[in-house]
């Protein structure tokens, strides 16, 4: 489980005085504890991914907006936590890996049109989980169904 394994890299950066990761790690945990208490039970290994997902999801979309505003201290800063939190999540997907799962999808689900995106979404989304983000499963779905038109 991702919170155990969080709680012994929590030690650890205490050990080595990492403040960095240290501040990242607590962070992660005090998301889980929040996910953990609105569901009102233990969260599986599934759910955690989730959360963490969620949170470099955040990281990244604010690397985005102080590149932007023209911060690349703080870019440096969100791209460190960034690379952090998703040491703790699975792999990404490769391209051609999620090109193998959209077809798969579509031809499951029998879509025969752009109509049939949410279909096709829904389903992608279902197996990919955390392993890929929903902007790049969206985008290879659209290039596949606009393909087979």
């Amino acid at each position: 489980m991702i919170s155990k394994l969080l709680t012994e890299d929590m030690k650890a950066a205490m050990k080595s005085r990492d403040k960095v990761k240290l501040s990242v790690i607590r962070m992660l945990l005090a998301d889980l504890k929040n996910a953990r208490i609105a569901a009102g039970e233990d969260l599986t290994e599934e759910q955690e991914e989730k959360v963490v997902a969620a949170y470099s999801k955040k990281r990244k979309e604010s690397m985005e907006t102080y590149e932007k505003a023209g911060r690349p201290d703080i870019v440096e800063k969100e791209q460190v936590e960034y690379d952090i939190t998703v040491s703790y999540l699975p792999p990404q997907m490769d391209e051609e890996e999620l090109k193998r799962l959209v077809v798969a999808k579509i031809e499951e689900t029998g879509a025969g049109s752009m109509k049939d995106f949410g279909r096709v979404m829904k389903a992608v989304m279902g197996d990919v989980g955390s392993r890929a983000d929903g902007s790049a499963v969206s985008a290879m779905v659209k290039r596949v169904m606009s393909e087979q038109d």
